[in-house]
């Protein structure tokens, strides 16, 4: 992620025996994206990830990281929160909190194939399933709520065509979040940000989901849609590819099927998913923070998805 918070060995010198990790040999800054901290934690007991978080605190944390721990436990691919010698999962690190989870072996699948979205789609419902007894509740904080308050920081940046989009598109949300329908969707904790830098492989063998920290409760059917979105999109023009479609949707029902409400539901999320991130990149270009490896991402990527997403016919569900 991007350095906000800068960080050296020495700084861990003492820090680090509070965990059973040993001493840290070597910290690299990981620039990709633009929420937290991220470093690459070398230590006497092997690899880790160090998280410095920016925006969430102390109080809102121990959702995201006993999330991970109860995923784990039942099996889902996910790092294991380390804890230390007093059972806690988050501590402070430059007055702020942090946390240090295992690392994954393998690297991101950046160019997927139908084989790649079968394996995501099938670890993707055994969480949403794992996570159903999750005891503790957090609701997502990128949701409509989150939209609602965005909306109008962003509007003053946009063309007149693009802001007619936004205002279009958060009157069909705002509709579809007091529908019926939207009320018996299946909720319980999500990703909610399962795109395919957040996931790694070892070949063709899906070794784990990260990076969980927009995680919250929402309709599972939302988390297919992010999914979907970014796994199996055609990223110069948004269109949807079938073969990979198809190969996600089929293996995430073989785990959790579908029913009749998440297929009324499809088209109204994928559009729901779209405006999530179009809103995100907007936010993030037009009122960036600082860092020191600060990536923003383009807009635009978004905005074309959302469009297709309105124009075209959503992919069937269920063949």
């Amino acid at each position: 992620m991007a350095v906000f918070t800068s960080v050296t060995l020495d700084d861990l010198h003492d820090w680090i025996r509070q965990f059973p990790l040993g001493e840290a040999r070597a910290l690299r800054g990981i620039a990709s994206g633009i929420e937290n901290s991220n470093f690459f934690l070398t230590t006497d007991r092997g690899e880790f990830v160090l998280t410095i978080f920016e925006n969430l605190d102390f109080d809102q944390l121990p959702f995201y990281l006993e999330l991970m721990r109860h995923l784990a436990e039942r099996g889902v691919l996910v790092p294991a929160p380390v804890p230390n010698a007093e059972g806690q999962l988050c501590v402070p690190l430059h007055g702020k909190p942090a946390a240090v989870v295992s690392k994954l072996e393998g690297e991101s699948q950046l160019a997927p194939q139908p084989v790649h979205c079968a394996a995501v789609g099938a670890m993707l419902a055994r969480m949403h399933l794992a996570g159903h007894d999750f005891k503790l509740y957090q609701p997502n904080l990128r949701g409509l709520a989150w939209w609602n308050e965005t909306a109008p920081k962003v509007l003053p940046y946009l063309p007149a065509e693009k802001a007619d989009l936004l205002r279009s598109e958060m009157h069909f949300q705002n509709a579809f979040g007091a529908s019926d329908l939207y009320k018996v969707l299946e909720r319980g904790p999500v990703h909610a940000d399962l795109f395919r830098n957040n996931v790694m492989f070892d070949g063709e063998r899906l070794t784990g989901f990260f990076d969980f920290y927009f995680a919250g409760v929402d309709t599972w059917m939302f988390d297919v849609a992010v999914t979907v979105n970014d796994w199996c999109v055609d990223l110069a023009t948004g269109v949807l590819d079938a073969a990979r479609v198809r190969a996600l949707l089929d293996a995430y029902h073989g785990v959790r099927p579908f029913a009749v409400h998440d297929t009324e539901a499809w088209q109204p999320m994928l559009r729901a998913a779209a405006l999530r991130f179009w809103m995100s990149r907007l936010f993030d270009f037009h009122l960036p923070r600082e860092a020191e490896m600060l990536t923003p991402h383009d807009p635009t990527h978004f905005e074309r998805i959302l469009r297709e997403r309105i124009a075209v016919a959503a992919p069937p569900l269920i063949p």
